[in-house]
């Protein structure tokens, strides 16, 4: 079977985990720019810095959310989302906004 013909794919659960974060992360940091470039270089530095966890499925299948509750997993995500929340907030790749 050829690859391109097949209905699986492969996909970077830790993605899903880290866009659920944000926004909780974001609440804490009012001050910085949450428009959507900054949002996705902030998940794209804190993607770079977890471990991945891939999950192979075919389309439509339901895939669980594995290891989601564990503290450490938890914490390792909030981590790198505020440690990538400094990073953009101090250098955003867009001019900030005048007042």
């Amino acid at each position: 079977m050829i690859l391109s013909q097949s209905k699986c794919f492969v996909k970077n659960y830790m993605e899903d985990i880290v866009w659920s974060f944000l926004p909780n992360v974001l609440e804490k940091y009012p001050e910085m720019c949450h428009c959507a470039c900054c949002q996705h270089d902030i998940v794209a530095i804190a993607l770079n810095h977890l471990k991945p966890a891939y999950v192979a499925r075919t389309m439509g299948e339901v895939y669980t959310k594995i290891n989601i509750l564990e503290t450490q997993h938890r914490t390792d995500v909030y981590s790198a989302l505020t440690k990538a929340v400094m990073i953009v907030s101090e250098n955003p790749r867009h001019p900030a906004e005048e007042e």
